[in-house]
Order: C-alpha cells, then structure tokens, then sequence
C-alpha cells in the first residue's frame, strides 16, 4: 500500500531569517549580490516554467531528452530502491526514473516548500499504487539526514542547479551529499555544458523578456516580504558571460541613481547610475572539470550522458 509521510527539518521561520539575513550581507557589500533562490515565489515560479517552454532555453529540454533515451540505462547500472531528489519542486521530470525504477520502494523528495511536496507527493501515489514516499521539507544545502530507506539509494540533483552554487559552495555541496552514500549508493547529477557564448546568452536574455520579469521579481519579492520602496523598472536585466570563470551572470543594473529602501530591516542601499546587483551565477562545465570536482569529493564519476547535440550532461558517480 502507498504511504506519503512528510518530515520537516526545516524551522517554520527559517525562510524569512534567511531572507533577511542574504539581504542584509548581499545589498551590503560590493559588488551587491542576492542568492538566486529568492527569485522562486509562487510568481517567479510561473516565470521560470514559461522560461522551460522558450525556444531559447535549451536546458529543460536537453535534459529531459536524455532521461527519455537513457533512465532505463541509469536504472540498470543503479538498481535503486530509494531515490532522493534534491530540490524536487513538482517532481515532473523524476517521473521518467521513476518509470524505469522497477523495484523501487521510497521516493525521497526534498524541497523548501511544503505545498509543491504535498501535491507532487499526492500526485505520484495516485499514478503509482505501492511507492512509498517520504517527503523532507529542508534545505538541502544545509546538510540532510535522510529517512530509513531500503538501499541502494540514487540521490538526483538535476536542472543544472549546480552551477547555482560558487565553486567553493559546490565543495562544500557535494562532500555532504557524499557523506550521505554508502558502498553501492549513486549521485545523478544534471549539469549544463561549455558552448557558444551566443548560444549561453540568448537562453538567459530571450526575446519575449520572460527572463528579464523573472530577474526582476526579486524586486517585487523584496517589496512585499520586506517593505522595499524598488520599482522594478529603475532597473534592466542584464546576462553576461564570464570565459574566464566560465558562467552566466544575470544582474540587473540601476538605470539611474537612486535609494532603495527596505524599511524591515531599517536599511536605505544607494545605486550608482550604472551600478549592478548579481541575482545569479550559471555556471557551465566541462567532463574533466566536473570528473575533478567529484573526484575531490570522494566521488567516481562512472557514467556520462548528454543529449544529442552535446548541450547538457547527466553524470553518474558513486563512492570512489
């Protein structure tokens, strides 16, 4: 029969400390910087599945191409009974693993937020009669503790959220999720690749400006959770790409000087005319690259895919 169990180890407040705190320390500094993940009300949420469905961005896509050709192939070289999603949102793709999952007991769907866990969860059990699933509000960037679960266990991170993370982040990011496997666990990790500079730019800068009103609803987040005074159309939406770091930076750049305040926090932030907020980073990686970074983690990287045109990457590593 199938359960659906929900575990929060996440503080009921902790979304608004954390709020405070990322504006506090980015809006202060220089350059002023925001985490991405602030971007993600229910708002920025409709955005980005708009953004999925653009010509221009080709990650969603490509990704979901090669779980379409190879889950079945993943499935075989994991044997998995739990698997864990990181940051799982609406858990739509996860279907097409879980599909080719055929001994499967415990889907572990982590996210932040309670509402997309209860109707992903609700959803899957009514299409798959005898799943298990155990739900863990948390962030997973803070460490987890994982529920009792049959092993071996497949821990996804897919949507190249990756290379959200600074290269030191990543570090830290991926030698927790090693210390989560045993002998015989795997990581499945989706990551965007090195390509043409136009190629990167134009899926963070579409013609439709779907992703410049994503950008900019960090503003309008501000302003609702935190009492900001920031019009959204002081700024513009900018995407650059870095060849030496090898990443996309969104940002949105002040169209005149101006003061922002954010009365919760008793805070007046002074732009520059021209001045720049980073809202984002993407990196793209490359085989050797990503191979090293997992390798440092006490990771083995033991499996490849990309799509057909080599735009995106699914990787497979276990403990090494």
């Amino acid at each position: 029969m199938s359960t659906l169990k929900l575990t929060r180890t996440l503080p009921e407040d902790a979304t608004d400390a954390d709020l405070r705190a990322d504006v506090l320390h980015g809006l202060t500094t220089t350059p002023k910087t925001l985490p991405p993940k602030w971007f993600y009300d229910a708002r920025g949420s409709e955005l980005f599945e708009e953004i999925t469905r653009l010509p221009e961005y080709y990650p969603t896509r490509a990704e979901r191409e090669i779980l379409h050709s190879r889950a079945t192939e993943i499935a075989a070289a994991t044997q998995a009974r739990t698997l864990v999603e990181l940051g799982s949102g609406s858990s739509e793709k996860t279907r097409l693993l879980l599909d080719a999952l055929t001994g499967l007991h415990t889907y572990v769907p982590v996210d932040v937020s309670e509402s997309a866990l209860h109707g992903a969860g609700h959803a899957l059990l009514a299409e798959r009669p005898g799943l298990h699933v155990h739900a863990l509000i948390a962030d997973f960037t803070r460490g987890l503790t994982l529920p009792d679960a049959p092993g071996p266990r497949l821990v996804a991170f897919l949507g190249g959220t990756i290379g959200n993370l600074l290269p030191e982040e990543r570090a830290v990011f991926l030698r927790s999720v090693r210390a989560l496997m045993s002998p015989g666990d795997a990581l499945l990790l989706g990551a965007d690749l090195v390509k043409e500079e136009s190629v990167l730019v134009r899926a963070y800068d579409d013609d439709a400006g779907v992703t410049a009103a994503f950008n900019k609803n960090v503003l309008a987040v501000l302003a609702r959770e935190l009492d900001a005074d920031v019009d959204p159309d002081d700024f513009d939406h900018v995407a650059l790409w870095d060849p030496g770091n090898e990443w996309i930076e969104m940002r949105l750049r002040a169209r005149s000087a101006l003061t922002v305040k954010i009365r919760e926090l008793d805070l007046a932030v002074p732009f520059e005319e021209g001045e720049e907020l980073r809202t984002e980073v993407s990196a793209k990686f490359r085989r050797e690259g990503l191979g090293a970074e997992l390798e440092t983690a006490g990771l083995e990287l033991t499996g490849w895919w990309t799509d057909a045109a080599e735009r995106f990457s699914l990787s497979l590593a276990t403990v090494g």
